[in-house]
């Protein structure tokens, strides 16, 4: 039994290990490449794990830790705001889907019932699918993304009834009994779900203070994973979703101190089991009637991500959203979604829907999902961009100031503790920078600052060139630094330059340009944090500061020989590792150091070191 299981855990693993990278590496995205590899692996391709639906249910597992990790994101007073998106857009969707989808499964032969099933079902969307595409784009947080999460909770919330309403709906009458024993269950849901909210205020925070306080990361990990299991089987227990139970349980502990904590542990867990996920549901497309009626399971495939993409976006519409974030929308929910498997077999065991239409809707939901990726990526790259408004060439400033001593090139983080070291002083300046928005941004605080283009020499000769004495390049990008030197040193050879280097090679390219001064960004922030390590470990600052000392002089020095076999890199490499035997030599000449060092106690001294407030 363990051999088995061990191996059916090796195939999953070595199918996403080869499949996922490939497709991945083809623009396509991860979860097309869960589903390519659960489709080789099941039992409509190569059949190496045979019980494709025990998979299934098992890896819905990973449904339900990513709504907790979500649960853990939405702080109470967020989901408050977030009610009218959740229940305006939320149940518009769905009624306009609904009422789509239902009409089209009327007029294909359906009964009214069985149609309106079907059409509920389909308009369901896949939860972990459209979360994993956002969160792979950055876009959970755009007006879009939460839009899309809020009509996918409305979504999760509005499966449970139906699935409560489903056997009741497949009997011949409602009899008095069975509206009572519907009233029972409706009433035990109420009762879980409120005792899972009062019960959940009251003891989580004693529960994961106690697990805290063994300071052991394993119980803590325990303790999150007891309350997001109990929290999903209170809920199934109940008769309501999994899922839902987890949802609830992750808000109750959003406001808690130790929310980082709980979804560090957490997330491994909720990654690996959406990817068995994504894998079951690849296992589980029944390739083989795809393969008999191609034409049918093809033609309601597209159809469904026709029909539902259009009903969609006149639900976006009609909730006021604009055009751009209407077709994003339209495209990324045009899929069906795991809950459409469940409604679907519910209704086929109440004997609302045929067996053979359960499989070949399971199919068309199966293969929707593996289209959404495609054309999601498809829409990303020749239609969305359509939307965006094209914005105004603004012209650059014109300079007020003609006759400044100091230019500064490059507003960032850098030049901006320049500029404010320079205010003040009766000495004139003019600070050049590209970025109009960070530009409008910075003269808001009083900053004077242009708009410009540093590396045109036009700019320059405006922004005063010619009459100043310094020229100081402090932009970000090592490339469009090299530019604004070249050519500013051939046009105004009298300006002293001095350059900000970004790393070692990019001082060492600005050396070589014959550049006044470089200095090299993070060395001196890098040398004063080591010399405060080493008087935090104990050794007294004026040793901590002659050990700077000596390194200082000796990395320019190499800095300089590098220089010589500049291009190079098996010189470059052999005079790094003679620098550092040179170092070592150094150090070893000063005893008084090394000694200190030997000193230095097993645990840091608890002396505080002296205080210092690092520039922002």
């Amino acid at each position: 039994m363990a051999t088995a299981l061990l191996f059916n855990v090796l195939i999953f693993l070595a199918a996403a290990v080869v499949v996922v990278p490939v497709i991945k590496r083809l623009g396509l995205g991860e979860v097309l490449g869960y589903l390519i590899a659960g489709v080789l692996i099941g039992p409509s391709a190569l059949g190496l794990v045979p019980d494709a639906e025990g998979v299934l249910q098992f890896s819905q597992v990973g449904i339900v830790f990513l709504l907790f990790v979500i649960g853990l994101e939405l702080k109470p007073a967020r989901l408050k705001l977030m009610r009218k998106p959740v229940f305006g857009f939320g149940s518009l969707q769905v009624a306009i889907t609904t009422l789509v989808l239902g009409v089209t499964a009327l007029a294909l032969g359906l009964s009214p019932v069985a149609a309106a099933v079907v059409g509920f079902s389909l308009g369901l969307c896949s939860t972990p699918l459209v979360l994993h595409l956002l969160g792979e784009r950055q876009e959970l947080n755009s007006r879009h993304g939460r839009n899309a999460f809020s009509l996918l909770l409305f979504q999760d919330m509005a499966a449970i009834p139906v699935l409560a309403v489903i056997p009741i709906l497949g009997a011949d009458s409602l009899a008095a009994g069975g509206v009572m024993s519907a009233l029972k269950e409706v009433a035990i849901a109420v009762a879980a779900f409120a005792g899972l909210i009062f019960g959940g205020r009251k003891l989580l925070p004693p529960l994961f203070r106690r697990a805290a306080a063994t300071e052991s990361r394993e119980v803590f990990a325990g303790m999150s994973l007891l309350v997001l299991i109990g929290a999903a089987l209170l809920m199934e227990l109940a008769g309501l979703s999994m899922a839902l139970g987890a949802f609830i349980a992750g808000i109750l502990l959003a406001d808690s101190e130790y929310r980082h904590s709980i979804e560090a542990d957490i997330e491994p867990f909720r990654g690996l089991l959406l990817g068995l996920f994504f894998m079951a549901v690849g296992m589980t497309a029944q390739i083989g009637l795809l393969a008999e009626t191609p034409g049918l399971v093809l033609g309601l495939t597209a159809l469904l991500l026709v029909a539902k993409g259009a009903s969609l976006m006149l639900a976006a519409r009609a909730y006021g959203c604009g055009w751009r974030e209407t077709t994003t929308l339209g495209v990324l929910l045009s899929q069906g979604g795991e809950f459409a498997f469940v409604v679907l077999t519910a209704a086929g065991s109440a004997a609302l829907l045929e067996t053979s239409l359960v499989s070949l809707l399971v199919l068309v939901v199966s293969l929707s999902m593996a289209t959404t990726p495609v054309l999601f990526l498809g829409y990303e790259r020749w239609i969305r961009p359509l939307f965006k408004k094209p914005r105004p060439k603004r012209q650059f400033d014109a300079m007020d100031d003609d006759s400044p001593r100091i230019i500064l090139a490059g507003f960032g983080r850098f030049g901006q503790v320049m500029g404010r070291a320079l205010q003040g002083l009766e000495i004139p300046y003019t600070i050049l920078d590209i970025n109009a928005d960070h530009v409008d941004f910075v003269r808001r605080y009083g900053n004077k600052v242009y708009f410009g283009d540093a590396t045109r020499l036009d700019l320059l000769e405006a922004a005063g060139a010619r009459q100043a004495q310094v020229l100081v390049v402090a932009v970000g990008d090592p490339e469009i630094s090299m530019r604004i030197i070249q050519r500013a040193s051939k046009r105004f050879p009298h300006l002293k330059i001095y350059a900000r280097a970004r790393d070692r090679q990019h001082a060492q390219r600005l050396m070589r340009a014959k550049v006044d001064y470089v200095l090299r960004e993070l060395l001196p922030a890098s040398l004063e944090m080591t010399r405060e390590v080493l008087i935090g470990l104990g050794i007294p600052r004026d040793k901590a500061q002659q050990t700077i000392d000596t390194f200082r002089p000796h990395d320019e020095d190499t800095l300089r020989r590098q220089l010589e076999v500049f291009g190079n890199e098996k010189k470059q490499m052999q005079t790094i590792r003679q620098a550092a035997k040179e170092l070592e030599t150094l150090y070893e000449a000063d005893e008084d150091i090394l000694r200190r060092v030997d000193e230095i106690p097993s645990r840091a001294s608890t002396e505080p070191p002296a205080s210092h407030t690092p520039e922002r």
